[in-house]
């Protein structure tokens, strides 16, 4: 996918053929390992839902979803291994979460590296796609080691190009609790809303690695900020992320809804992995909603080009 020719160069022909020569969005179901999500036969992304394997914990302890590279084949993105197990694609945690067990003790769980907790796929609620879009809507227990579920999350993604065949993908999710109360903490590191590009990053090419911000634009390559050392890491509606993997430089805007809770804390390393989180407490008449953008495209672009996505997409289109 050209991402910004096209998605990954498999968009360049996405581009300029759909949908007038009839192309279109399809998912490809692998019964109880995962389900990609193709466009004119090539593929796009990957929803990793395996369910827990006692015997093979560390694999398969919390569903996540891959991106594809430009040739619909290899992954953009990190799943299980390499630099951090626990870093895999999109994916959405928190390290510190604080719940009731089925003892009625509060005990601490993490669903970030998956120790005293996981998370399990417990079913798809719907599932859509046609010449403009696909999108999916999946149910996730979060558990504690004693298989009480804690919280149950919605996380629907949606997914579409952009005119310049960039791919889009918008990330929502609902997380619910029948505890009197949770809480859902952590730190910029190992919490939150997160992105982590392919190892080959952390093997290879982790110097070439550069971060644009809102307030001082594109960075050095292989320089990186974090709170709290940087204290301007705070509250951003937009960063960005160009790395180089397959020989390819791919750019991947993270945008923050302002209706997201706040503080929100941002972290970023050279190996490939940003994002950002908060600190919020749940209870059954005050769910955790939050609403996430990322757009990614072969190629790099501009402060000003990031800008723009995040106005639209504080305007609230969906493509």
């Amino acid at each position: 996918m050209n991402f910004r020719i096209s998605c990954f160069s498999l968009l360049l022909p996405i581009l300029v053929l759909s949908p007038v020569h009839g192309k279109s969005w399809d998912w490809l179901d692998t019964p109880g390992k995962h389900t990609d999500l193709l466009f004119g036969g090539k593929k796009i992304a990957r929803y990793v839902y395996e369910n827990i394997d006692p015997v093979d914990r560390e694999r398969t302890y919390k569903p996540f979803h891959h991106i594809y590279q430009e040739n619909g084949w290899d992954f953009l993105t990190k799943g299980p291994g390499g630099k951090y197990t626990h870093h895999r694609g999109i994916y959405f945690g928190f390290s510190k979460c604080q719940a009731t067990d089925n003892k009625g003790k509060k005990i601490k769980v993490d669903t970030w590296h998956c120790k005293k907790g996981y998370q399990v796929h417990q079913k798809l609620r719907s599932q859509s796609a046609n010449e403009k879009s696909a999108s999916h809507e999946v149910e996730i227990d979060w558990r504690m080691d004693d298989h009480t579920t804690f919280a149950v999350e919605r996380r629907k993604l949606h997914f579409s190009l952009l005119p310049d065949g960039s791919l889009q993908i918008d990330f929502h999710s609902t997380i619910k609790t029948e505890q009197e109360l949770v809480e859902l903490d952590g730190d910029p590191q190992h919490a939150g809303f997160q992105f982590r590009a392919a190892n080959e990053v952390a093997e290879k090419t982790k110097q070439e690695t550069y971060y644009t911000r809102p307030a001082d634009g594109k960075d050095e390559k292989g320089k990186t900020k974090n709170w709290p050392k940087d204290k301007d890491m705070i509250n951003l509606l937009w960063k960005s992320q160009c790395i180089i993997v397959g020989n390819n430089r791919y750019t991947t805007v993270y945008l923050d809804h302002p209706n997201n809770p706040k503080p929100a804390f941002y972290s970023e390393r050279d190996y490939g992995r940003f994002g950002s989180y908060f600190k919020t407490e749940i209870t059954p008449k005050h769910p955790l909603k939050v609403r996430y953008r990322l757009v990614i495209n072969q190629g790099e672009k501009t402060a000003r080009e990031c800008q723009g996505l995040s106005d639209n997409f504080m305007a609230g289109t969906i493509n």
